[in-house]
């Protein structure tokens, strides 16, 4: 199956907590700015011309905006997204002299600045374009759409005899725009009961499923560098708040370790949010600290729901849901392993908010610490001040 040059072809294919990040900085930090970068954690080789090609299908995303027809979707689905900020995104056009393309060899650089309302849209996209022009570029033989139809269609049924509920959450290192719309097509044909909706915007309106996302990682690490390392969390989560008043209520908690996350997450919180999002560390570790957290709070964990997200298959699915059955309630994002799982090795890359500039303030580099001490992210000097504020081993 050999895909058409990669372009991304509609504004809202996109991960949702993109949006539902942006109305909140559109509403509390409008003069704020961001960096981001890209990362190669694989160490991923790409070939000659790969930049330019990878700056011709950014370009190409100036043309796109939001339809009237996804506009009335998003007013009729998300009604938490109020309609100036519709009206904004109605407006709203990329501008590719945000984005930095260099290629030294086989490394390939790409960095993002601009004000952070506007800015927050470009790594999920950027991210899917890389994977899929890898492949184009690599002329890669990929499963065919029938086996790739097969393949999702039992991994659902086999999730359905777990008695799990699934979400997809490949957008950014899927194989292709095709193989992702034909795995949803998969998902929602023979998951009924067990897909519950997708992290993709473009494919939830398309497929009448449910879009699912709250905020990310840089969403906490913004607040540290505005308001400093101890206040992230507690400030993160009371801003949450403030925005969507209830909605949206999956809480993020490894910006910067669970455990720092759950000292800061008091009854308020703890019963204002509907669960917890599980995306490094082991999971059973970390199922245990929630569901004692909660009696803790004197709250009942099967009133609760974590999200676990963290580079998920079948066998990880299962052990996870044979522990947390009857303890606390789950369900699970699922990304690589279905939008990418075409016989070919995925790529493992990131896109991460290096620095931001609040406003009235200088640039300041940010981190991510997480629950996988080898998924730390940032200037280490800073990683090494964060810990020690935190008072992290």
């Amino acid at each position: 199956m050999t895909p058409n040059f990669p372009y991304i072809k509609s504004l809202l294919d996109n991960d949702f907590y993109k949006f539902t990040m942006q109305q909140g900085v559109i509403k509390l930090f409008p003069r704020s700015m961001a960096r981001y970068e890209f990362i190669n954690r694989g160490k991923h080789i790409f070939p000659a011309g790969f930049a330019d090609l990878l700056r011709k299908a950014i370009d190409n995303l100036v043309n796109l905006s939001l339809s009237l027809e996804e506009k009335d979707y998003l007013a009729e689905t998300c009604p938490y997204l109020e309609p100036t900020y519709l009206d904004f995104l109605q407006g709203y056009t990329y501008n590719p002299a945000e984005v930095i393309i260099e290629q030294n060899g086989n490394d390939l650089s790409v960095k993002i600045e601009g004000y952070w309302y506007r800015t927050i849209l470009w790594e999920v996209p950027i991210m899917a374009l890389i994977s899929e022009l890898f492949y184009y570029t690599n002329d890669s033989e990929a499963a065919t759409s029938e086996e790739i139809i097969s393949i999702n269609k039992e991994k659902i049924e086999k999730y359905a005899k777990l008695g799990v509920t699934i979400a997809d959450f490949g957008t950014r290192r899927r194989h292709s725009y095709l193989v992702h719309r034909m795995v949803i097509q998969a998902l929602e044909e023979y998951g009924s009961g067990t897909f519950v909706g997708t992290s993709n915007v473009h494919f939830a309106m398309r497929y009448n499923t449910k879009p699912i996302g709250t905020h990310a990682h840089e969403w906490f690490m913004f607040h540290a560098a505005k308001y400093g390392f101890k206040m992230s969390n507690s400030l993160g989560l009371e801003h949450w708040t403030a925005v969507y008043r209830g909605d949206l209520g999956i809480a993020l908690t490894d910006t910067y370790t669970t455990d720092i996350f759950f000292e800061q997450f008091d009854k308020k919180f703890s019963k204002l949010f509907d669960g917890v999002r599980h995306d490094s560390g082991d999971a059973i570790e970390f199922a245990e600290k929630t569901i004692s957290h909660y009696k803790k709070m004197g709250i009942d964990p099967l009133s609760k729901t974590i999200i676990f997200s963290d580079a998920l298959n079948y066998d990880k699915v299962e052990r996870i849901a044979n522990f947390c059955k009857g303890k606390i309630g789950m369900s699970f994002g699922i990304g690589t392993d279905f939008t990418n799982d075409v016989g070919l090795v995925p790529l493992n890359i990131v896109i991460k908010m290096t620095a931001a500039l609040p406003e009235n303030q200088s640039w300041i580099p940010v981190v991510k610490l997480s629950d996988e001490k080898g998924k730390y992210t940032g200037d280490p000097k800073m990683i090494s001040l964060s810990k020690e504020i935190l008072g992290i081993d």
